[in-house]
């Protein structure tokens, strides 16, 4: 058996949007073509903890694309701030980077996959819907589908959109919460004909794993993988089992 990694380069590659930049790395590797994997963070968060990912996903041969959605998170190299930033936005920088990913002679246009974290797997799941032609499937950690129902009880069924409020411990404003009101995910997920893998801690309390429950019933072709005792992220071992699962699901699927 031949246990050598796959040699791989980091380059940085930049979009824009309306004007603003959406930092990122392509760990791209030595190989004349390979699969792609693009990795979403979570609300507020940053690229970080997609580091790990991205580097065990390239030393096996699949590209991955690492980078801060515009007004993602406070601590970002990507222009906006997150007053400006929605579900709906943020899933419009995710095409704009799937649009400029799949033209690079290196990417096998045929295994695109979409990656997300907790807000990162909403928004990724809302791309796939739109795109699943283009998506060969989504990898979905613990995904936020409880947006709507958390914007439904803060806005009092949408009675009041307040300018500014906070969230999670983050300023957004009534960009995000009309925003997130207006989607209906289960309806979206219907649409996507792809594999879907989604892990979820069993302890989860910012993200209840009932949501993940209910979409696996809903996508048309999904497995749930629950992560006992996880909260709502990944740590220590329970983070290497979730790297893992997640490189065996991308090699198993790719065509």
């Amino acid at each position: 058996m031949n246990h050598s990694k796959t040699d791989y380069e980091i380059i940085q590659k930049d979009f824009y949007r309306d004007g603003k930049r959406i930092d990122g790395q392509l760990y791209l590797p030595n190989l004349p073509w390979c699969p792609l994997v693009i990795i979403c963070h979570g609300f507020g968060g940053s690229r970080r903890r997609g580091i790990p990912y991205a580097q065990g996903f390239a030393e096996n041969g699949i590209a991955a694309y690492i980078f801060e959605f515009i007004g993602g998170g406070e601590d970002i190299r990507s222009d906006g701030k997150m007053t400006e930033m929605s579900v709906l936005t943020e899933a419009r920088d995710l095409e704009i980077i799937l649009d400029g990913l799949k033209k690079l002679p290196e990417i096998d246009r045929n295994n695109i996959f979409l990656m997300g974290r907790s807000q990162g797997g909403y928004v990724a799941t809302l791309v796939g819907a739109e795109r699943k032609d283009e998506i060969k499937g989504l990898l979905l950690h613990y995904p936020a589908y409880v947006i709507q129902d958390d914007v439904i009880e803060r806005t009092g069924n949408g009675e009041r959109f307040e300018p500014l409020s906070s969230f999670l411990g983050h300023t957004v404003s009534d960009i995000y919460d009309r925003d997130a009101y207006s989607v209906d995910i289960y309806a979206r997920m219907r649409r996507f004909t792809g594999t879907v893998l989604i892990l979820h801690g069993s302890d989860d309390q910012t993200v209840p794993i009932s949501y993940s429950y209910e979409a696996v019933e809903t996508f048309p072709h999904a497995d749930l993988v629950t992560i006992e005792g996880a909260g709502h992220g990944f740590e220590n071992n329970d983070d290497l089992k979730a790297r893992e699962l997640s490189l065996n699901f991308i090699k198993e699927n790719c065509s």
